[in-house]
């Protein structure tokens, strides 16, 4: 069942397909305390029961921010522990996009900044229209990336980079963001969602139980040494054995024929 939002959009274009949408572009669609709260709801259910859900599109609405970053104008005159309980629900939603058993796409269809680049590094991978920027500017406001911007930029471009990017808190546009090697490709604003969709009906079209075990293969593997993960690996690869969809890949491959996966 759809959660009710408040500060997001829901909508599924096809059968096992969302899109995930940012919806407050009065103000660049910055992150509230509502939005990490539907946000925590739209994703904390994927991690354990997706259902028939096969993959997910976060983005935007408008053309100008996917997501500036934290809405300080709430954060205005905040105690610490409001500060503390606020920032809970933030990891909280964070945490659960990364948990997504299913993919997630971000589409950055204009400025990253702050939380809204620390959730799409959250993200499986990334599309960016050629207007995004992005930046990591926690350090200029008297705090730090605290919704896994420390551990998944480095681990996107690297330590040396990553570093430089959140002691600085300069921005850097979609272009650098490719040649570092932190988003998947630049489009042109036009084609941006064109591509992100159409990557991820190609997901929904594959076996739903070897996408996911492929994602956790690779999650999973990636913090451990290579032993470990290659035991993993062989652990997932065994799921989808006895799966009605590996019977039907095998069946669809000899019959000539696109396969029909049922996610069983």
């Amino acid at each position: 069942m759809k959660p009710v939002l408040k500060t997001m959009q829901l909508s599924e274009p096809e059968p096992g397909l969302w899109v995930v949408s940012f919806n407050r572009p009065e103000v660049r669609n910055a992150l509230n305390t509502a939005t990490s709260e539907d946000l925590r709801s739209i994703f904390g259910p994927l991690a354990f029961t997706p259902g028939d859900l096969r993959c997910v599109v976060l983005t935007g609405v408008g053309d100008q921010a996917f997501s500036a970053g934290g809405d300080l104008k709430e954060r205005q005159g905040m105690s610490d522990e409001d500060w503390r309980l606020q920032h809970a629900i933030i990891e909280e939603s964070a945490y659960a996009i990364m948990n997504a058993t299913v993919p997630v796409i971000a589409a950055v269809n204009g400025v990253a900044f702050g939380g809204g680049c620390e959730l799409a590094l959250c993200c499986d991978f990334i599309y960016v229209s050629s207007t995004a920027r992005f930046a990591l500017p926690e350090v200029t406001r008297g705090i730090m990336p605290g919704a896994g911007g420390t551990q998944n930029l480095p681990r996107a471009i690297g330590e040396r980079r990553a570093k430089e990017i959140m002691l600085t808190g300069r921005p850097f546009t979609a272009q650098e963001a490719y040649a570092w090697g932190m988003v998947n490709a630049v489009c042109e604003p036009a084609e941006l969602m064109t591509r992100a969709l159409d990557t991820a009906r190609t997901i929904c079209r594959n076996a739903p139980i070897s996408v996911r075990q492929i994602k956790k293969a690779v999650h999973h593997g990636l913090q451990t040494d290579l032993t470990t993960g290659l035991l993993i690996e062989v652990q997932a690869y065994e799921r989808t054995i006895p799966t009605e969809d590996r019977r039907e890949g095998v069946r669809a491959f000899n019959e000539k024929r696109a396969p029909n996966f049922k996610g069983r």
